[in-house]
């Protein structure tokens, strides 16, 4: 019987065409092969059992990777291997487990590969109870399981919320009613609202998101989750697991109120405490806040009768001790020695200022001669002399300077004047011998062929002695006296 489960098929049958039977030899027999014979079968099942309703015990039920359900249809005489393809499965509200009596719709078909017949299941519900019944208890059961509906795990409510966090749809008559409740009767609150919508696909995800939102905003002390009356189907994303999961996950304290005082839903369970609609959920935060100032108001009473009981005890016990004799006078008495204090405390206070007076005259003569030997004051005084003679000594680094430059100026004028080099300047030139060790004065002192270097006053010439002439004054006849011939 586990046959059929040992290689389930991952995907659904096609369709095949029929085909006509061979006949193979020609004898005029019909002979199919076991595939036409499978595919006939199919078609005849599919054909007589295409829209059919079946009512048995779930027994058997795999729900493999791929998201196929296979179980068996049984009751008391027989059985129906069944498959429901995860295309259809995933629309079923509650799980499919074994035991469960439930009435499926679909048609028969048969897994050729195997030859067997199965009833191919498109529509689940369960017998004698809804299905979204039946999904809640299953996972009331499981949440039971893991604790998360356990009392012990539920939190009390803080006495004076400073912030309170607001989980509902903005748009909804449920926030408008906790706003008016919190500001009548708790206008300091701080509110942090956390839209979200509350029903419909997909709500159970943005009520969850917006539950850890609100968690992890900073300072808030309490949670308000809810949303307004209305039917089981729109009240049922707060029957999730994901939004009970959250409030369980939530770091503070939540409070659930959905709907009117006769639902209740999961998150009811799950929170650590419900209220019968969102106003009232209002008024159960603020409710430890009247307890607290109603406890300081009878403390308050308290104190006040405790004291002015004191006050009438020691009035009382005045009384008596003012009846004794011991005590005949004591007015008289009392206002003699209040008139001795008022006279010694003036000669008291006389005193003390004639010697606050003369510790001023003395403060203010020290006063004086510590002014004088200020060394502020010193150093000041020292600083303007400084300036002064530091003016005086730089005039005259300055005058000796300028005197120091025009004498210079004097002196290079006339060094200038008798330098070499400016009498080379006016078209003069001096004539070294062919060594540059010594000057040539005399002509005759320079032999004919010898190398001499003439200096002039831009440049030096390189020269070969080729005449002599002794003097320097010309003959008569226009020839140079004491030349000598060339060889």
């Amino acid at each position: 019987m586990s046959d059929l489960f040992d290689l389930p098929f991952e995907t659904e049958e096609p369709e095949r065409p029929d085909e006509e039977p061979s006949d193979p030899g020609g004898t005029g027999r019909r002979v199919y092969t076991v595939a036409e014979v499978n595919a006939g079968v199919r078609a005849l099942l599919e054909d007589a059992f295409a829209d059919v309703w079946v009512e048995g015990e779930i027994s058997n039920c795999r729900v493999w990777n791929t998201g196929h359900v296979y179980f068996t249809l049984k009751d008391a005489s027989a059985q129906l291997r069944s498959v429901m393809w995860r295309s259809a499965a995933r629309l079923v509200k509650f799980k499919p487990e074994d035991g469960l009596h439930v009435i499926g719709h679909g048609r028969i078909s048969v897994y050729e590969p195997k030859g067997e017949y199965q009833f191919v299941c498109d529509e689940m519900e369960p017998k004698g109870l809804g299905a979204l019944q039946l999904a809640l208890e299953q996972l009331k059961k499981k949440l039971q399981a893991e604790g998360l509906l356990d009392s012990a795990r539920k939190r009390p409510l803080p006495t004076l919320p400073r912030k309170i966090g607001i989980v509902t749809s903005p748009d909804g008559a449920a926030l408008r009613d906790i706003i008016k409740v919190l500001g009548r009767r708790y206008p300091n609150a701080h509110l942090v609202i956390s839209p979200t919508r509350v029903q419909g696909e997909g709500a159970a995800t943005e009520i969850a998101n917006a539950l850890g939102l609100v968690g992890r905003v900073e300072g808030v002390d309490v949670v308000i989750v809810g949303r307004g009356g209305g039917s089981i189907e729109d009240l049922w994303a707060f029957n999730e697991e994901a939004v009970a999961r959250a409030i369980a996950a939530c770091p503070v304290p939540v409070i659930s109120a959905v709907g009117h005082e006769t639902d209740v839903t999961l998150a009811d369970f799950v929170a650590d405490l419900r209220a019968p609609t969102p106003s009232a959920a209002a008024e159960v935060v603020v409710s430890a806040k009247n307890e607290f100032v109603a406890g300081i108001d009878r403390l308050s009473d308290r104190l006040a009768v405790a004291a002015e009981r004191r006050v009438q005890a020691g009035r009382q016990l005045l009384q008596r001790l003012e009846a004794r004799p011991a005590f005949a006078g004591f007015t008289g008495r009392l206002a003699l020695r209040g008139r001795h204090v008022a006279e010694v405390e003036a000669g008291l206070e006389g005193a003390v200022r004639g010697l606050v007076a003369a510790r001023m005259r003395r403060y203010h003569a020290l006063r004086q001669r510590l002014d004088a030997l200020d060394l502020r004051r010193t150093i000041a005084r020292v600083q303007t002399s400084l300036a002064q003679v530091s003016g005086r000594l730089t005039a005259a680094a300055i005058g000796r300077y300028h005197r120091s430059d025009a004498r210079f100026r004097s002196l290079a004028a006339r060094l200038e004047a008798l330098s070499p080099l400016a009498v080379l300047g006016r078209g003069y030139a001096v004539c070294w011998d062919g060594d540059r060790r010594s000057i040539v004065t005399d002509a005759t002192c320079v032999a004919l062929g010898s190398r001499v270097r003439v200096t002039l006053h831009q440049g030096e010439l390189a020269c070969t002695v080729d005449d002599r002439i002794a003097g320097d004054q010309p003959d008569p006849a226009g020839r140079t006296a004491g030349r000598e011939p060339k060889h």
